[in-house]
């Protein structure tokens, strides 16, 4: 056995735990260690790379729209 395989995963520094609490705190350092890594937030990309800015923007017609849209001023 090697020298990390010999030292306890845990040790109690102050205090004198129940078996039960020793359990649970085991199981929450082995839940910690296995859950995976936050995902990180996409990060946003400026508005000159984006494409949405240059569709066309959807036509509210109003009063009077018709006749301007043939009579262009």
């Amino acid at each position: 056995m090697s020298e990390d395989e010999k030292r306890p995963l845990l040790r109690v520094v102050r205090g004198n735990p129940s078996d039960a609490e020793l359990a649970a705190l085991t199981a929450i350092v082995a839940a910690a260690s296995a859950a995976p890594a936050a995902k990180k937030p996409k990060p946003r990309t400026s508005w000159w790379g984006d494409h949405a800015a240059s569709l066309r923007k959807p036509l509210h017609p109003g009063e009077g729209a018709w006749r301007a849209s043939g009579f262009p001023s």
